[in-house]
Parts: structure tokens; C-alpha cells; sequence
């Protein structure tokens, strides 16, 4: 199989595809969307490049590529999104592919990327007849073991640190549960929330001035009427004066 990328380059005349040869061992994870590292040209370093199409045969001799990124962060329908952006706009599909991908992500130099978020997990790996029948016969006595244990029977997977909390229990009781069979402790990716300590405080309806009321009013009127022109408003650029203007709405 044959891969077509696009180098991550923002050089107009690299703005086209290059074939490489898709490995045996690569083909179940080199899609399109994948971002890949190749040999090009007389470059020693590995270039990143973007999968944007995958075909059967190619007229040229072809390198291999050398190694694929785990993460699927874009597909095909954001590869034709993107091709459509740079034939519209101008600018090479890299360029517009680069505007798909998370925050963090986009620097050529993979080590300063932001790595995925691991944290610690604990599910049940005996069944819960099983765990009750250990309690029954007392061969479970602890009561933070069991206090554990019942937890996991009602709420299923969840963080370690939640667990320690809800059931304020120690990491070593958990430890315990984990040597003894019943539990088991996993890494698992969890997605990060930037807003997950932002305060957002409530806002109230705006007020416009008479100037800020009349300049709405013929911007209202003119989309009614479905004719589309250009209005100009005077005041400091990004001001909350004219920002209100289009935020009553």
C-alpha cells in the first residue's frame, strides 16, 4: 500500500504530495489523518508529514516510512477540509492541517509536545458473588478492605485518588486489595479540562447607549430586509462599549 503525504512544511512549492510505501508492520495503524516520519530528500533528520490519501501502487520508486504517531488526532473528513481550506485561502494543506490539531501538539520537535494525561485507575477483577462470599466467611476483615471493595461493586472503575477520598481509605489498603487479587491498578488517559478550576461569573443583559441602540437597530433592520453591506464602528478597537453592540443579540 501507498501512503500520499503532504511534508509539514509551509514552503509553497512542498504544498503537494510525496509517495512512501506503507510497511507490512505499519499497515494497521498508518490511516488517513496519521502523522508520519519520513525520509526526504537529503535531509538526515525524519520529516513529519500528514497521510491525506492511500492508494495501491505508485509510479515511482519509493522510500518507506520510517514510523507513525500513535495519536489519531484528525481524519479523512478534516484531510478534505483541510485541502479545501488551502485551495481557497491560498496557503499550503500543512499549514491548514496544523490548525486541526490540539493545542500543544503542533511543534516539529515531538519531545516539547504535550503529552497525554495518565492517572491511576482501580476496578474489580473478582466477581462480586465472589467478594461477598469472602466478606461472609471473614477471610476479608479489614473494614477499610471491604469498605473498598462494596464501593467498587456499586460505582465500577474509578481514579484511585477519587477512590481514596469517597472512601477515606489509604493508597496501601488499596495496594493490599491489589495483592490479594481482588483489584486491579491501571494507567488510563483521561482528557484534560482547562476550565475545570475557572470561575465564570454570571452575566447580566447589557445595556447600549442611544449611539450603541441606533448603529444595532440598523444592523437589525438590514438583515430583515436580507441586504447584506458593510457598517462601520467608531470607538477603541475591542472595546466592551463595541462589543455589546453584537453581544446583546
Amino acid at each position: 500500500m501507498i501512503a500520499e503525504i503532504i511534508i509539514n512544511s509551509n514552503v509553497k512549492n512542498l504544498n503537494k504530495t510525496f509517495d512512501y510505501n506503507i510497511p507490512y508492520e505499519l499497515q494497521e495503524k498508518v490511516k488517513i489523518g496519521s502523522r508520519v516520519f519520513v525520509k526526504f530528500g537529503n535531509i538526515k533528520k525524519l520529516e513529519e508529514g500528514f497521510v491525506v490519501s492511500i492508494k495501491e501502487n505508485s509510479e515511482y520508486k519509493v522510500k518507506d516510512i520510517e514510523k507513525v504517531e500513535e495519536n489519531d488526532y484528525i481524519g479523512g473528513s478534516q484531510v478534505e477540509l483541510a485541502k479545501w481550506m488551502s485551495n481557497r485561502y491560498f496557503c499550503n494543506t500543512s499549514d491548514c492541517i496544523k490548525l486541526m490539531l490540539p493545542p500543544g501538539t503542533t511543534t516539529k520537535i515531538v519531545t516539547n509536545r504535550v503529552k497525554e494525561k495518565l492517572s491511576s485507575f482501580v476496578s474489580l477483577i473478582k466477581e462480586d458473588y465472589e467478594i461477598e462470599e469472602d466478606i461472609d466467611s471473614k477471610k476479608i476483615k479489614s473494614d477499610k478492605q471491604i469498605r473498598v471493595l462494596r464501593f467498587l461493586i456499586d460505582n465500577g472503575e474509578i481514579a484511585i485518588q477519587e477512590l481514596e477520598l469517597f472512601t477515606e481509605t489509604t493508597r496501601s489498603i488499596i495496594k493490599t486489595l491489589e495483592k490479594n487479587g481482588y483489584i486491579e491498578i491501571f494507567e488510563k488517559v483521561v482528557e484534560r479540562n482547562p476550565f475545570i478550576h475557572k470561575v465564570c461569573e454570571t452575566t447580566h443583559n447589557l445595556m447600549l447607549t442611544d449611539e450603541q441602540k441606533k448603529a444595532y437597530e440598523e444592523v437589525c433592520e438590514s438583515l430583515d430586509m436580507c441586504v447584506h453591506t458593510e457598517f462601520l464602528l467608531f470607538g477603541v478597537t475591542g472595546s466592551r462599549e463595541n462589543r455589546n453592540i453584537f453581544a446583546i443579540n
